[in-house]
């Protein structure tokens, strides 16, 4: 009963946590001073031409009217403008994108398996390695493997990523010629291809990271490896990679699962500077495009699914930090 109700309050708080933000993300976009049913509207635009579009489009109405048209059209679907030219937006409905002609649901789904490849390969990557680097840090406290280990992470954590990124292509795509140097082939093509182009910006992104979590981890389990239960442990005979395996690295773990779900939730948004340098269409591509043609139902609708997805990664974190220390769901 008390998981039940721990599940309970979380789902409950993802639920508004997502609603405050929807309502916060439409207002600033639709408050901007910028009327997307003029850039629609063609040339020349008249008075009448213009107040057409702006009612085709729904944007006739109050902000706060269009925002419950929004909601209802993520449950219900959507329907803009009358006769022949009505369109269409099924359910779930996150607006439609009048200058590429397609819901904003289509364009996330075609573009969300790029980004989540990226974040997934690279997320498994850098809590690998970032891990294991802070651990044997600690473990090898103030010896050539600590200071190696912290060195590098200075390095990987004051590196731009655009900069470690055009560099690899530089180095392993041109003068090495060992991997591709962009573009992106679906999974269910080619798996093969699908990893080797993937091999290069998981190892950029990878590396970059996994420096934050060797420097968190080896704070960590510096601490912990002070504690009397460790103590304990070792005074028992226990061998010492029982001792930092089974009775360490549990409790070292708990900081590192919840910074690494805010990361992975981010990055799941869209990685955008990577997926610019590596010429891959993802999400962070689709969103910095619609910025530059002021597309706002794209802008908003790939803002709240972004936000949608750091909200469940951070449920999905409170999971496991509740498995790891059972007294959270108490």
């Amino acid at each position: 009963m008390t998981t039940l109700r721990f599940l309970g309050l979380r789902l409950l708080g993802m639920a508004g946590t997502l609603l405050v933000i929807s309502v916060l993300t439409y207002a600033v976009f639709y408050l901007l001073p910028t009327d997307p049913a003029m850039l629609s509207c063609g040339k020349p635009c008249t008075p009448a031409r213009l107040a057409e579009a702006s009612a085709f489009m729904g944007y006739d109405k109050p902000w706060w009217a269009q925002y419950l048209d929004f909601l209802a059209g993520i449950v219900t679907g959507r329907h803009f403008g009358s006769g022949l030219a009505a369109v269409d937006c099924a359910a779930p409905c996150f607006g439609f994108s009048f200058r590429l002609n397609t819901p904003v649901t289509e364009l996330i789904l075609d573009r969300a398996p790029v980004t989540f490849s990226i974040a997934a390969g690279a997320a498994v990557l850098w809590l690998i390695i970032g891990v294991s680097a802070g651990v044997a840090a600690a473990v090898k406290r103030g010896t050539a493997v600590d200071r190696s280990a912290m060195l590098l992470s200075t390095v990987g954590v004051s590196a731009p990523s655009y900069l470690v990124g055009l560099l690899g292509i530089l180095l392993f795509g041109f003068t090495l010629d060992m991997v591709p140097v962009g573009g992106y082939v679906p999974f269910t093509e080619s798996p093969v291809d699908w990893l080797w182009h993937l091999v290069l910006p998981w190892t950029v992104l990878a590396l970059l990271s996994a420096a934050i979590y060797a420097r968190l981890t080896r704070g960590q389990m510096i601490e912990v490896l002070g504690e009397d239960y460790i103590r304990t442990a070792r005074a028992k005979g226990l061998r010492e990679r029982r001792v930092i395996g089974r009775h360490a690295l549990r409790n070292v773990l708990i900081p590192v699962i919840t910074v690494f779900g805010l990361d992975l939730g981010s990055l799941l948004g869209g990685a955008v500077i990577t997926e610019r340098v590596f010429s891959m269409q993802g999400l962070g591509a689709l969103l910095i495009d619609a910025v530059n043609t002021v597309d706002l139902p794209v802008i908003v609708g790939v803002t709240l699914f972004s936000a949608l997805l750091v909200i469940v990664a951070n449920f999905a974190v409170d999971l496991v930090y509740s498995a790891l220390d059972p007294r959270v769901s108490r």
